[in-house]
């Protein structure tokens, strides 16, 4: 069968889950990666009440939706980071809480153990299809950020040392084991998305971090080539040299100038959808990422997870960019071939 086609709640937290379902199933999805805000996914609710994830199961049924992964993408992103004001808007007030930069931190490694945990709760009591797809694959997912406590390194002056890149690995990976440990206990895969600001953010980074964590088993990704893409970076090869850890898959298209422009790959400092951007995302199969040739890919590899669209485009309506999303996505995916096209010559 050709992979679900799902939507990631995450700029949709606006909406009440149960509106925001209806609208998916309207746009024409398959499923929900529910996010962990707005009231799309409650950690806390999920691991001290066996009715909530149920009731879960029950809103995505009715509305004829289901899920193959929770997201915790903000709660990650301070794991690792250097905290200020900034992450105070994005998370929980008991994950904050004095705003002390290493408590932050530690709380922030405590929310994200328990949002495994919370995933294992979810999707143990998923309908049949998705424990079997679970039981296919080995594993529930929770996508997220890691942050990085060296992503201000990134434009090496004053001269960076080698040894200060490698304090920013050995802490990703000092902070990150004891949370993969977990993981790897409950059945659950953490899927980075490799993006910018993260401890992994192309292909060289993404080999430091998987070495950093000695490749744990319970460490992969959540793959969207439009971070890489515009970077230059090949997120084709990305995917063939990564294979088998792509956990989940995010189908999110980006424009890149091939001239130059007033604002460069580092953003000017402006906001998405500023006119004269060297790059900026866009709805799926608007801007310059090649989906073909990545759905051959991935099949190579062999992934059987879903296409998710994160719907991102500061240029255009949302409810009408998912829905022309979902189904620019359904076309572009097919099943591979379980014969030689070629075999009838031969009888």
């Amino acid at each position: 069968m050709p992979r679900p086609v799902c939507l990631f709640t995450g700029q949709w937290a606006d909406l009440p889950l149960e509106v925001l379902a209806a609208k998916a199933a309207d746009f024409g999805y398959d499923g929900l990666e529910l996010a962990c805000w707005g009231d799309h996914f409650d950690v806390e609710a999920a691991l001290a009440d066996p009715a909530y994830v149920k009731g879960r199961w029950e809103l995505l049924a009715d509305h004829g939706l289901t899920s193959f992964a929770i997201s915790a993408h903000l709660v990650g992103q301070a794991v690792c980071d250097r905290i200020d004001e900034r992450h105070r808007a994005i998370l929980p007030d008991h994950v904050w809480g004095d705003g002390d930069p290493e408590g932050v931190r530690q709380r922030a490694a405590n929310e994200l153990i328990a949002t495994g945990r919370a995933a294992k709760a979810f999707f143990d009591a998923a309908p049949e299809p998705v424990r079997a797809h679970i039981d296919r694959t080995g594993r529930a997912v929770v996508n997220g950020f890691t942050g990085s406590s060296i992503w201000h390194l990134l434009y090496s002056f004053p001269p960076v040392t080698p040894a200060m890149i490698d304090a920013g690995f050995e802490d990703f990976a000092t902070r990150f084991r004891p949370i993969l440990d977990d993981f790897e206990q409950h059945g659950v895969g953490f899927a980075l998305e490799v993006h910018p600001t993260e401890i992994a953010f192309d292909i060289a980074t993404t080999r430091r971090a998987l070495e950093a964590i000695e490749n744990h088993p319970s460490f992969g990704f959540n793959y969207d080539p439009s971070h890489l893409a515009y970077q230059g970076v090949d997120y084709v090869r990305f995917v063939r040299e990564f294979g088998t850890r792509l956990f989940n898959c995010h189908v999110k298209d980006v424009h890149w100038s091939d001239t130059g422009s007033a604002i460069g790959v580092f953003g000017g400092h402006t906001d998405f959808g500023t006119d004269e951007r060297a790059w900026d995302f866009r709805s799926p199969g608007r801007g310059r990422v090649d989906f073909e040739t990545l759905i051959r890919t991935l099949n190579h590899v062999e992934y059987e997870g879903p296409l998710t669209v994160e719907w991102e485009d500061p240029m255009m309506d949302r409810e009408a960019g998912a829905t022309e999303a979902a189904g620019f996505v359904r076309g572009l995916d097919f099943e591979r071939s379980t014969l030689a096209f070629d075999a009838a010559f031969s009888e």
